[in-house]
């Protein structure tokens, strides 16, 4: 028995800094989820993937996440990806650096 296809996002690690990115709707990459294309058809996930994969001077481990709608856009669904978006678990870098500079 196939299970239903639900909303996903392309994600992948941007080649030179590592950051987490998202495929958008303009054949971009953005580091903010809520920027990026939400896909609701298998078929088209499929070849919005593969448009993505070809972009290998820039990102590197491209695939499909799941998402679910929310108030501020696409949420993830699984916790590896919510982990994945917030940056390194280690405080003092990347995002989370960022975010203490700004409270």
């Amino acid at each position: 028995m196939s299970r239903d296809f639900t909303p996903k996002v392309i994600t992948a690690n941007a080649l030179i800094e590592g950051d987490v990115v998202y495929f958008t709707a303009k054949d971009g990459w953005t580091r903010h989820l809520g920027e990026a294309e939400v896909l609701t058809d298998e078929a088209d996930a499929d070849l919005r993937l593969l448009q993505a994969q070809a972009q290998t001077h820039l990102t590197v481990g491209v695939y499909l996440a799941d998402v679910a709608p929310g108030a501020d856009g696409p949420q993830p669904t699984h916790f590896r990806e919510d982990f994945r978006r917030k940056g390194p678990s280690n405080l003092f870098h990347g995002k989370q650096a960022d975010s203490l500079t700004r409270a």
